[in-house]
């Protein structure tokens, strides 16, 4: 019954999608952390459109993962940002390749997505493909959740985080920002009913957070 219902609030949010328009400066990839708030107008890339004053596509879709292990096509973060070659993408992922669970198993999914020096593995590959079509990339990385802080979830995100701060050193025209600068733990104002999901005042934090280092870096969005 769980997997109908995120079956069906996947396809009704991806029925109510935003697209990319033609003219878009700035497209948002990834997982349902982008897409959250999207049906009342409030997801990260309406955010942005609203923050920037410019065109924000958006394909995010909930249940999505950076390596397919959640589906096959737009459900996949690297299929999403395949076709992508905006000025600007701002992608996240890697939580549902975790699984709900993040077993210590699933350290093994950790070094497929990402290796401990950043170099390798579907995250730097999404990436890498990404600013190879010209696209500068945003990454932006997971807050705590108050659903998982102080499970085995947390310090396997923890380790992510570190290996994909390492990642976006490294690459030019690569940019990290932690939503958990935003997005406290402790504040439930900030999170869903769900306790994992943002808010639309979250998603407005995560907005600005993003809108921010892209105005920074680029002067024709200031």
């Amino acid at each position: 019954m769980l997997r109908i219902s995120l079956l069906f609030l996947t396809l009704a949010l991806a029925a109510c999608g935003r697209g990319v328009p033609d003219d878009a400066r700035i497209v948002v990839a990834g997982d349902s952390v982008m897409a959250w708030n999207r049906v009342e107008g409030g997801s990260v890339a309406d955010g942005l459109s609203r923050a920037l004053g410019v065109p924000v596509g958006d394909v995010s879709l909930p249940y999505a993962s950076v390596s397919g292990v959640t589906g096959a096509g737009p459900l996949n973060i690297s299929r999403q940002a395949e076709p992508l070659d905006a000025p600007w993408v701002v992608v996240n992922g890697g939580a549902n390749d975790l699984g709900i669970n993040c077993g210590r198993a699933n350290q093994g999914m950790v070094e497929a997505l990402i290796t401990p020096d950043g170099s390798k593995g579907a995250i730097p590959n999404l990436v890498r493909g990404l600013t190879s079509r010209g696209s500068r990339v945003v990454w932006a990385d997971y807050y705590t959740s108050p659903k998982f802080a102080g499970t085995p979830c947390a310090r396997l995100y923890a380790d992510m985080e570190r290996r994909i701060e390492r990642m976006a050193a490294a690459m030019p025209g690569v940019f990290f920002v932690d939503m958990g600068d935003v997005i406290a733990t402790s504040d439930p104002a900030m999170f869903d009913s769900d306790r994992i999901h943002p808010s639309p005042q979250g998603s407005r934090r995560i907005a600005v957070l993003i809108a921010e280092t892209i105005r920074a870096a680029d002067p024709t969005l200031r």
